[in-house]
């Protein structure tokens, strides 16, 4: 079914297009089998994939994030620059943090 010359890129696009659900990274390394790369390796492509969706869709869809949150305060990274997993909460600095999770999302 998929593509063995697909790029990683376009099988982490094509995942996130046939998702049913926002998706975290780890989830996109399992079921992508691709376990030879770091969480932060699939961040940076995630990065990329915004512009691309961006670009395709001429602004019409967009990489949506749900923003992670710190599952002891409640705390939520609503102004994250990038996709990444924080590794502490800056308030009450617990390392228990849910992580982002993404999906494409259309404009109305």
């Amino acid at each position: 079914m998929e593509n063995e010359e697909s790029t990683t890129r376009e099988r982490i696009l094509t995942l996130l297009y046939k998702a049913s659900k926002p998706l975290s990274v780890e989830e996109i390394i399992s079921l992508l089998g691709l376990e030879d790369l770091t969480p932060r390796d699939v961040y940076e492509h995630l990065e990329h994939i915004a512009r691309t969706v961006k670009a395709r869709s001429k602004g019409r869809e967009y990489l949506g994030m749900e923003p992670p949150y710190c599952r002891k305060c409640g705390y939520v990274f609503k102004d994250l620059d990038k996709p990444k997993k924080p590794s502490r909460c800056p308030r009450c600095k617990s390392e228990w943090i849910s992580p982002p999770l993404f999906t494409i999302l259309r404009k109305d």
